[in-house]
């Protein structure tokens, strides 16, 4: 013990430089094997995944395809209840899914409005809401569901999308969608702006307010 501290001072610049390296080779060998471990459980991971867009969470069953029927009425019932005519698809799918897994009656209620819609010459997507109600006052539910999915990006209380929901699409050629307060120290002791009440007649009867956790 004696001799080795003794001969700490004794080793020179070179040497202490040398053991200095040798110590950080093992280090970066350790942490490169963990590395590599790391992955190859990512690889092993992703080669386990059904597809693109399925899901392999144990108990959850995957994603409906674009292909199928009830996406296809739901993409139809999207676009006249948002009166847009080009939406994804994919988050078409995501959504349909999460809202037919949240009830168990949204599934057919989703076919019966969508019978509506085909019987039916609607001008707006509020004529076809307020004539959607009138046939089944549980319609407009499923109408909330579908407005919220795409418009907040959430549905059966989950976030399925983010950056690209609705609410963020006017201003997409400019600003993204943030996480984090955009304004000034204090910003929010000032007076907001003033905004002009909305003019337009709901479409839909009210409904209870509910106020969500933060």
């Amino acid at each position: 013990m004696a001799d080795n501290s003794s001969s700490l001072w004794m080793v020179s610049p070179n040497r202490m430089r040398l053991s200095r390296l040798l110590r950080m080779s093992r280090r970066d060998v350790l942490l490169g094997g963990m590395g590599t471990v790391a992955a190859g459980s990512l690889v092993s991971a992703r080669a386990a995944e059904p597809d693109a867009h399925g899901s392999n969470v144990p108990g959850q069953p995957s994603l409906l395809s674009v292909n199928d029927p009830l996406v296809k009425q739901f993409l139809d019932l999207s676009h006249r209840l948002t009166d847009r005519d080009a939406l994804d698809e994919w988050i078409a799918a995501a959504l349909c899914t999460n809202i037919v897994q949240s009830d168990a009656k949204r599934k057919e209620q989703l076919q019966g409005m969508h019978a509506l819609l085909e019987g039916g010459q609607f001008a707006s997507a509020s004529d076809f809401a307020r004539a959607a109600e009138k046939h089944d006052p549980a319609f407009k539910d499923v109408i909330h569901d579908i407005m919220a999915g795409w418009y907040r990006g959430v549905a059966n209380g989950k976030v399925v999308v983010y950056r690209s929901a609705l609410m963020f699409d006017i201003t997409k050629d400019a600003v993204y969608p943030k996480t984090y307060a955009a304004g000034g120290p204090f910003y929010w002791t000032s007076k907001p702006p003033e905004v002009d009440p909305p003019k337009g007649q709901p479409a839909l009867s009210p409904s209870k307010f509910v106020v969500e956790p933060t």
